[in-house]
């Protein structure tokens, strides 16, 4: 009775982030183990453990960057269990868990609410249940009508129907995860002139990077009669969000038509650089699928690719990086401060100084985490620094885009990249505050003085 106590006592000294993270930890434990089974491998496939590390890791934070070739690696059992495990990586731990609390009817209480606003990036405990329920929902349904289509429509390519609905079946989960994985083993290049199933492609990966809450919003919105629909309004986050998303779209793309206009775009024709261009920057917000090899395009697209994929998806969302409403703020802060004025406003609200302050924090924090992993990728690879800048950026905000570098780094490279996939996927704010023991707070302020800037 005594040490049950006691383990009850720890886990109650644990902070929600150190829950959420460990919760993280214990899903890699769970991809190794069942990718690592035997039975999931095609014949004569080994796996050392720092490939099966690093696929695990790459699977639950749905990064997508690969030291092994998934079709040539996994049988059909592999492919599924490799499915499930990007499946309660990109929708999340808690989403997931709340799920299967709610059938073995388990109560969900505080403490739970508590992990789940966590892991969600929520602000507050009302309707967290509910939100879970709406997102796992509005998901499965987003991935099961891309399945339907793409596994019908890929009877053309694939010589049987069960190679066709499987190849769907990953695409669907792949796309809508963001995870970047493919059993094509060439990503989407054997598709690069097929406009339709680039279509689909896309509209999956949007919907599961814009933000879980904004797919709640819009399906209420949607389903809300016509003559109702005034009365609704949309939150700040859906506006701010979707406002930033798409602009970030539409950046890439033109910058990206700009870029290799003269260069890889100079024999195309125009449905081509639209359909390349617009491909690539939509991938870059969080799914590591592509349609070309990256690493043919200048400089210029590939420092804009990093860029992009730096900033990453939306909060609440299965992506990773530091997120567009981070980005956001940081932008409208400068642009503020440039004015004179000192007060936040977007779209007639007010920000609160905390969400700015988490904005800094987690902009410093990363492009400092960012920064120490190219040193020390500089010193331990013989890659070109484009090269390592584009594959930190690709590991941190959970892309998959890769130059082709991934598979041939020490292991030194690769623990690296599994640490920047993981503080991705879990969120720079989790990761600063799991390390925080002290709940005290001080109830007391030491004299002011100022500091010069500038």
């Amino acid at each position: 009775m005594q040490e049950k106590g006691i383990k009850k006592s720890w886990l109650d000294r644990l902070s929600p982030f150190q829950m959420i993270a460990l919760f993280y930890l214990l899903a890699v434990t769970i991809s190794c183990i069942l990718l690592g089974m035997p039975i999931a491998h095609k014949e004569g496939v080994e796996l050392s453990f720092i490939e099966l590390l690093f696929t695990s890791v790459s699977a639950v934070s749905v990064t997508g960057l690969t030291v092994i070739t998934v079709a040539d690696t996994f049988n059909t059992l592999g492919i599924f269990l490799l499915a499930f495990v990007l499946q309660f990586g990109g929708i999340g731990i808690m989403t997931l868990g709340t799920f299967i609390w709610i059938i073995i009817g388990k109560k969900i209480g505080l403490r739970e609410r508590r992990l789940i606003m966590t892991d969600q990036n929520q602000t507050t405990f009302q309707g967290m249940v509910r939100l879970m329920m709406e997102i796992l929902k509005i998901i499965l349904f987003i991935e099961l009508i891309g399945f339907i289509i793409l596994g019908i429509y890929f009877l053309r390519y694939f010589p049987t129907w069960q190679d066709a609905l499987l190849q769907g079946f990953f695409a669907s989960i792949s796309a809508t995860t963001n995870a970047g994985f493919d059993i094509t083993g060439n990503s989407l290049i054997p598709f690069k002139d097929d406009y339709f199933v680039q279509f689909i492609q896309i509209i999956q990966i949007v919907l599961g990077a814009i933000g879980f809450p904004v797919l709640v919003e819009a399906k209420q919105f949607l389903l809300t009669p016509s003559r109702e629909r005034k009365s609704i309004r949309f939150s700040l986050y859906t506006k701010v969000t979707s406002l930033t998303y798409f602009l970030l779209v539409l950046l890439g793309f033109l910058l990206l038509i700009t870029f290799e206009w003269n260069h890889y775009f100079a024999n195309k024709k125009w449905h081509e650089i639209i359909f390349y261009s617009l491909f690539q920057s939509v991938t870059t917000r969080n799914a590591g699928l592509s349609t070309m090899d990256v690493s043919l395009l200048t400089e210029q697209s590939q420092l804009l690719m990093a860029a992009l994929m730096f900033i990453g998806a939306s909060p609440s969302s299965v992506g990773g990086g530091i997120r567009t409403t981070t980005f956001a703020l940081m932008i409208i802060f400068l642009l503020t401060f440039a004015r004179g004025r000192r007060n936040i406003h977007i779209f007639r609200r007010e920000v609160h100084e905390e969400d700015l302050f988490k904005a800094v924090t987690v902009t410093i924090m990363a492009l400092f985490i960012c920064f120490v992993a190219t040193i020390v990728l500089s010193v331990t690879e013989s890659f070109p620094l484009m090269h390592i800048i584009f594959e930190v950026a690709s590991a941190f905000g959970t892309t998959g885009l890769s130059m082709g570098i991934t598979a041939d780094l020490t292991v030194v490279g690769k623990l690296i990249l599994i640490l920047l996939m993981f503080i991705g996927r879990i969120g720079i704010l989790t990761f600063l505050f799991s390390f925080n023991t002290d709940k005290k707070k001080g109830e007391y302020h030491y004299p002011k003085e100022r500091i010069i800037i500038g």
